[in-house]
């Protein structure tokens, strides 16, 4: 079954970078386009950044110039390296996948921007 699990999250101070991993296992990785959603306690999840199987890339405005979504389709694999963080960045991201109609998600992992 399709499974995502995210990593690499943790406490930073403002200003700082972490660089978040997420593996997939279960389908062809390659064939898909992959995202990154964050989401705070009482506010929808919300679309970071979206790479297609192509390589071509997408972001939300608070995320451009600062964020750079990337796959390894060898290690089946996307990442999210973050600079700039600052306390807005504050959230649970999660990696995701639409394989036809079906949406799958990662665990999520905490990122907490605080100094």
């Amino acid at each position: 079954q399709v499974m995502l699990v995210e990593s690499g999250g943790g406490l930073v101070q403002p200003g700082g970078s972490l660089r978040l991993s997420c593996t997939a296992s279960g389908y062809i990785f390659s064939l898909y386009a992959m995202r990154w959603y964050r989401q705070v306690p009482g506010k929808q999840r919300e679309l970071v950044a979206t790479i297609i199987s192509g390589g071509g890339t997408d972001y939300t405005e608070s995320a451009k110039g600062r964020f750079t979504i990337s796959r390894d389709n060898a290690k089946n694999t996307v990442y999210l390296q973050m600079n700039s963080l600052n306390p807005e960045d504050t959230a649970v991201y999660y990696c995701n996948v639409l394989a036809g109609t079906q949406a799958y998600w990662g665990q999520g992992t905490q990122v907490t921007v605080s100094s």
